[in-house]
C-alpha cells in the first residue's frame, strides 16, 4: 500500500504512509528529508497514527516532490534497534494528572477499572522490552505499576503514571529542543546554480532547476542535481555521499551524485533528478553524522546504565521476598539510575552544538565534541587561516621584453575564472589599473599548483615557481635573484607565455588581528602544540614565524599530499591533531586529521571533509569550539557523577522504608528532570567573552 493524501489545504497536506507503523521507523529522520526540500515550512510525524502533516508553500512542484518524499521512504529511515512508543503530550498529562486526583472519590469498581487502563500501556510496555531488549528501564516502571496494583494503592499506581509521563515529556522536550537548530543547519547550502540557457550561462535558484537542465559546475562548486556528464573532464570528490575518500575521474557519459564537489575540471552535467530526489543522499549523509552518531563517552554512560538497573531490580524484589512489604519494595524499584545517566550526555552535547552554532561555530556531530576537547596539536594553513587571505598585489617584476602591465594582465586573463584569493588579487589589481583582460579559453586549474589558459593559440601558465620550472620546465633563472621580493612574507606568482618566463607578481597578506591572541588562548587552553603549513616559499613562512612566536614548527613548499602525510606522522606519535585550512587544495589533510576544521570562506569540499565549520570570518571561533568542547566534558562527567550520588541517596531511603512509591518516583524524576536541566544551563551559560 501506497502513501495517500487523507485531508489537504491550500498550504497543507496531511498524508498517511502505512510503513511509519514499523516499530523501528524514525519520525525525526523522516521529518529532516521533508524539511530539506524547497518550499516546506513544517514538518509533523505521528507514526501512532502513521501521518504527516506538511506545511508548505502551496506551489504545485512543491506538492509533487513531498508526496514523492513520502512515496519512497529510503531504508536508512529505519533504525532496527530503534523502538517506538507513543510519546507523552501536554494532554495527555492532564488526564493523567487528574486521573490520579479524581480516583480517590470513585467508587471501587471504577477506580479498579480506571486504574488499570492507565496502567496498561505501562504494564505492556514493559513486558514488550523485557521479552525484545532484557531488563531494561521500562521493566523496572512497568514493576513498580503491578506492586502498587497488588496493592489496591489506586493513587498510588495513577500517580506514578503520571510522573513517569511528565518526566518523560519533559525529557523527550529538552532533547527536541537542543535538536532542532541542528536539523536546520543540516540543510545543503546550495542556494543558486549556473545553467546553460539558449547558448548563454545563467545563474538560478536551486528551486528552479528541471529536469533536462544543464548545469554548469567548476573546481569547487557543488552538484546541485543527479545526472551525466554532457561536456568536460575532471576529478569529482563524492567522500560526503558515498565515504569515498578518492576523487573520481568523470567524464562525458558518466554519472555524477548531488553533493559531490568539483575537485579539478569544469563540467557540463545534464540533470536527471532535481529536488527532494537528489537531496535525500546528502541529508542522509548529515543525519548520519550530527545526530546518530554517538561519541565513546555516550556509549560508555548508556552501558553502565543499563547494567545498573537489573542491580535495582535484584534489590527490589529482594526486599520483598525478605520483608513481604510491597510499598518499600515498590519504592527502591521506583528509583532508577539510568534514566538521567543516559539522558544527560545526548542533551549536554546537543545543547553545546547549539550554542556553538549561535557563536558561529557548526559542528557535524557529538564525536567532534569529545575529539576537540581531547586535541593537544594543532596543525593550520597559512593564506586564507592565519592570514586575511585578502591578498594584495605588492609589485610585479617584469622579464625580458615584457611590460609590467602585460604580464599582469596575462594573469588576470587566466585567473579570472576562479576565486581563489590569488586570482581575486590579481583580476581586481588589473581592474584598478584599467588594464585590458584578454579572454582565455581551454582553462584548466591545477589544485595547489595554477592556471593552464589559452590566448590566441598561445598556452599561458600562472602558478608556483615549482609548478612553471619544475612541472612544466619554464627557465625561472632569467629573473635573476629574488630573494628580496620575499622580503616580508610576500607570496610570488610566476607567469610564463609559452616555454618563457614572462614575470612575477607580488602579493601581499596579512596576519589576521586576532591570530596571537587566538593562538595565546589555545595554548592556555591544554594545546601543546602549533604547527603550520603552507604552500609558500620558505622566505615567506620563515617571516610568518618570525611574526608570531607562539608557532612551534612551520613545513614549506608542501604539496596537498604531503601536508596529509605529515598530519598521519603526527597521529603515528600520539598526538591528538586538528587541522585548520580552507581550500580544496586542504581536504585531504581535513580528512587526515582527527578534527578538521573549515574556515566560512572555505572551498565547499574543503566544508564537506571537515567536522566543524566556522560560520564567521573569525578565528576566534576557535576559541568558542575549544571551550565547548573542554566545558562539555566537564559537564558530562559533573551530571554523571551527580546523578549518581542523587539517586543514591533516594536509594537508600527506599531501602529503610522512609518513602512511598510516589515520593521515590517524585525524587527520582525531579533527579533526572534536575540533571537535565543543569546541562542545558551549562551549555547556554557559556560565556560570549570565551569567544
Amino acid at each position: 500500500m501506497s502513501a495517500y493524501i487523507i485531508h489537504e489545504l491550500d498550504t497543507r497536506l496531511r498524508i498517511r504512509c502505512p510503513w511509519f507503523y514499523r516499530k523501528d521507523f524514525d519520525p525525526s529522520y523522516m521529518e529532516a528529508i521533508l524539511a530539506v526540500i524547497p518550499g516546506v515550512e513544517g514538518v509533523r510525524v505521528n507514526p501512532v497514527v502513521a501521518c504527516v502533516i506538511v506545511h508548505y508553500n502551496g506551489e504545485y512542484g512543491t506538492r509533487k516532490e513531498i508526496l514523492s518524499a513520502c512515496g519512497s521512504v529510503p531504508e536508512d529511515a529505519f533504525q532496527p534497534e530503534k523502538q517506538v512508543f507513543c510519546p507523552a503530550n501536554p494532554f495527555t498529562l492532564l488526564f493523567l494528572g487528574a486521573a490520579a486526583l479524581i480516583v480517590r472519590f470513585l467508587p471501587y469498581p471504577a477506580k479498579t477499572a480506571l486504574s488499570f487502563a492507565i496502567a496498561f500501556p505501562t504494564i505492556a510496555r514493559g513486558i514488550l522490552t523485557f521479552f525484545s531488549r532484557g531488563l531494561k528501564v521500562e521493566v523496572l516502571d512497568a514493576a513498580v505499576v503491578i506492586f502498587c496494583l497488588m496493592r489496591r494503592d489506586f493513587f498510588t499506581s495513577n500517580a506514578v503514571v503520571f510522573l513517569l509521563a511528565s518526566a518523560e515529556y519533559l525529557e523527550d522536550l529538552s532533547e527536541d529542543r537542543s535538536t532542532s537548530l541542528l536539523k536546520n543547519l543540516l540543510k545543503p547550502g546550495i542556494e543558486d546554480a549556473w545553467v546553460s540557457r539558449e547558448g548563454q550561462e545563467v545563474s538560478i535558484p536551486v528551486s528552479r532547476l528541471a529536469i533536462g537542465d544543464v548545469v554548469i559546475c567548476g573546481p569547487g562548486d557543488t552538484v546541485p542535481v543527479d545526472g551525466d556528464v554532457m561536456k568536460g573532464e575532471g576529478l569529482v570528490d563524492q567522500s560526503s555521499i558515498t565515504g569515498e575518500s578518492v576523487p573520481v575521474h568523470v567524464e562525458p557519459g558518466d554519472d555524477v551524485l548531488s553533493g559531490s564537489v568539483v575537485s579539478e575540471g569544469k563540467l557540463y552535467v545534464n540533470a536527471r533528478k532535481v529536488g527532494a530526489d537528489t537531496s535525500m543522499a546528502r541529508i542522509n549523509r548529515y543525519l548520519e553524522q550530527s545526530l546518530r552518531v554517538k561519541s565513546s563517552s555516550q556509549k560508555k554512560s548508556e552501558k553502565l546504565a543499563d547494567k545498573l538497573v537489573p542491580i535495582t531490580f535484584v534489590l527490589g524484589t529482594g526486599i520483598y521476598a525478605l520483608t513481604g512489604d510491597v510499598s518499600r519494595a515498590g519504592s527502591v524499584l521506583a528509583v532508577d539510575y539510568s534514566c538521567s545517566i543516559k539522558l544527560a550526555n545526548p542533551v549536554t552535547v546537543k545543547t553545546f552544538m547549539y550554542v556553538a552554532a549561535r557563536r558561529g561555530v557548526l559542528m557535524k556531530g557529538a564525536a567532534v565534541l569529545e575529539s576537540l576537547a581531547d586535541v593537544d596539536t594543532m596543525v593550520f594553513d597559512k593564506t586564507g587561516t592565519l592570514t586575511t587571505g585578502r591578498l594584495g598585489v605588492d609589485g610585479v617584476k617584469a622579464v625580458g621584453s615584457y611590460a609590467e602591465d602585460e604580464v599582469l594582465s596575462l594573469a588576470a586573463g587566466a585567473e579570472q575564472h576562479y576565486s581563489h584569493p590569488v586570482a581575486v588579487a590579481v583580476v581586481d589589481e588589473a581592474k584598478r589599473r584599467n588594464l585590458p583582460i584578454p579572454g582565455m579559453s581551454q582553462v584548466d586549474f591545477v589544485v595547489a599548483h595554477g592556471v593552464s589558459a589559452y590566448v590566441r593559440q598561445q598556452r599561458i601558465l600562472v602558478g608556483s615557481r615549482h609548478f612553471i620550472e619544475e612541472d612544466e620546465g619554464v627557465d625561472c633563472s632569467v629573473a635573476g635573484n629574488i630573494d628580496d621580493l620575499y622580503a616580508g612574507g610576500n607570496s610570488l606568482l610566476f607567469v610564463a607565455r609559452g616555454s618563457e618566463l614572462a614575470g612575477i607578481v607580488v602579493l601581499r597578506d596579512k596576519i589576521r588581528s586576532e591570530t596571537r591572541m587566538v593562538l595565546r588562548e589555545l595554548k592556555q587552553s591544554g594545546v601543546r602544540k602549533i604547527i603550520v603549513l603552507t604552500g609558500d616559499h620558505k622566505n615567506t613562512a620563515l617571516a610568518l614565524k618570525e611574526a608570531l612566536w607562539e608557532i612551534d614548527d612551520i613545513r614549506w613548499e608542501l604539496k596537498p599530499e604531503e601536508k596529509a602525510a605529515i598530519l598521519k606522522e603526527l597521529k603515528a606519535q600520539g598526538n591528538t591533531v586538528c587541522f585548520i585550512g580552507d581550500g580544496v587544495n586542504d581536504a585531504p589533510a581535513l580528512i587526515s586529521a582527527d578534527v578538521g576544521i573549515c574556515m566560512p570562506a572555505g572551498s565547499d569540499l574543503a566544508k564537506s571533509t571537515a567536522q566543524v565549520l566556522l560560520m564567521k570570518e573569525d578565528l576566534r571561533g576557535l576559541i568558542t569550539a575549544r571551550q565547548a568542547a573542554v566545558r562539555c566534558r566537564g559537564t558530562i562527567e559533573n551530571s554523571f557523577w551527580g546523578s549518581v550520588g542523587l539517586n543514591t541517596l533516594c536509594m537508600v531511603l527506599a531501602l529503610s522504608g522512609r518513602v512511598t512509591p510516589v515520593v521515590a518516583a517524585a525524587l527520582h524524576n525531579i533527579t533526572t528532570i534536575g540533571t537535565t536541566g543543569y546541562c542545558v544551563a551549562s551549555g547556554l551559560a557559556l560565556p560570549e567573552g570565551e569567544r
